[in-house]
């Protein structure tokens, strides 16, 4: 039996509590199948959010959208519908931190609606979670331009750390905007200090680099982190880094690349301004470049703010090469995707990492989880191979 069975095995005795049962169910119902495959005895995993926005909306009505999605069935956007013996409707949002004064003091599920946020309403239905939205910690989370677009409260932030032990959160997702150098800091600190695992969806270079102190933190105190800067399920990073991946195993030689990004939700009004862009330009450009062990002209980054497109993203790649002959070949293509729901997906599947770190002591940065779900995590390889690193660690062949 794999190591990952005996764990969920050892999870469901722990829930039934008497010895006696089990062996009840084993002697009279042959039920071991259904210790290591049931779907409804790992618990929950308790979730706090900082900052939500159109990611965050996305994600609480993905979780309650796939609430009965069993695990043999094929759902978009998901690896597996059972990661480890963790469903998404195991994901249970616990506190959530907010900047906009017209979230705070909302009901979770109200205040995924409330403006600027723009994301699509694919689950129109979610219920009151009976969790407020807490007025967290401003700093640099909302540049000069957008205090008037993110409604910024000035009101007395919430102690992070307590709030996060008050909730008995595990893991702490960090949706800041793009710029929050400070402000994911902070986040990323309070999850340490509270002791929960910790996931930064944005390009702050914190999980990736094996010498940030926080990094170190996490792995001196054996809690789980995974980072930086979420991938999409198939948005331009990921499709860039594939072709540039493609190119380059069918003997072509990539001349110079770019890729232009417009939309017009609130990431993108935030990223007009370029000092809030220096480490997303260097995270996606590194994911592409990565790709070739050649130097590679490329220009990669967001390109405007197109306010009529909400959470529409247009991206436009650009791949020029040489092929036999030296004679030229190039390719141009066009991306269109719901920029938020695009990426959510792959949260629920880092969040069930964590919690399956959690469970079985693992601390620091998950490699496997990093590489396959992030633009720069602290080890770029193949997208494939990462896959099949992740799949290893859900069975317990690998460490992290």
């Amino acid at each position: 039996m794999a190591f990952s069975q005996l764990d969920r095995v050892k999870k469901r005795l722990q829930f039934y509590g008497y010895y006696s049962m089990v062996i009840y169910y084993l002697l009279f119902y042959g039920h071991i199948e259904y210790l290591v495959q049931g779907d409804d005895f790992m618990g929950d995993i308790r979730v706090a959010i900082a900052g939500l926005g159109n990611c965050a909306s996305a994600l609480v009505q993905g979780v309650h959208y796939y609430r009965n999605a069993k695990a043999n069935e094929e759902v978009p956007g998901l690896m597996h519908v059972d990661f480890g013996g963790y469903y998404p409707k195991d994901l249970k949002f616990v506190a959530v931190f907010e900047a906009n004064r017209k979230k705070v003091g909302l009901d979770v599920a109200d205040a995924i609606w409330v403006e600027p946020n723009c994301c699509l309403k694919f689950a129109p239905d979610v219920p009151k979670i009976g969790v407020k939205v807490l007025p967290g910690p401003v700093s640099d989370g909302v540049a000069p331009h957008m205090k008037e677009s993110f409604f910024s409260h000035d009101l007395e932030p919430v102690d992070v750390v307590e709030e996060l032990k008050k909730a008995k959160a595990d893991v702490l997702v960090s949706y800041l905007p793009v710029g929050s150098e400070k402000g994911s800091r902070i986040y990323a600190q309070a999850a340490l200090d509270a002791g929960i695992g910790f996931i930064n969806a944005i390009p702050e270079f914190i999980v990736s680099d094996p010498d940030d102190p926080i990094a170190k933190g996490f792995k001196e105190k054996g809690l789980p982190c995974a980072g930086d800067d979420i991938k999409s399920q198939l948005g331009a990073t990921i499709l860039h880094r594939v072709l540039a991946q493609l190119f380059d195993k069918r003997g072509l030689i990539l001349q110079n690349t770019y890729q232009l990004n417009i939309g017009g939700n609130t990431d993108f009004e935030n990223m007009q301004v370029e000092n809030r862009l220096k480490s997303k330009r260097v995270s996606k450009t590194q994911a592409v470049t990565s790709c070739v062990d050649y130097e590679l002209p490329t220009k990669i980054g967001p390109s405007d703010y197109v306010p009529f497109l909400k959470d529409n993203k247009v991206c436009y790649i650009s791949m020029r090469s040489k092929a036999f002959g030296n004679l030229p070949l190039d390719l141009n293509l066009k991306l269109s995707v719901q920029d938020s729901p695009n990426s959510a997906g792959v949260i629920i599947d880092v969040v069930r990492a964590i919690k399956l770190a959690l469970d079985r002591g693992v601390g620091g940065e998950l490699s496997s989880i990093s590489s396959y779900s992030f633009k720069h995590p602290r080890y770029q390889i193949d997208d494939f191979e990462a896959r099949d690193r992740v799949d290893e660690f859900i069975d317990g062949k690998r460490e992290r």
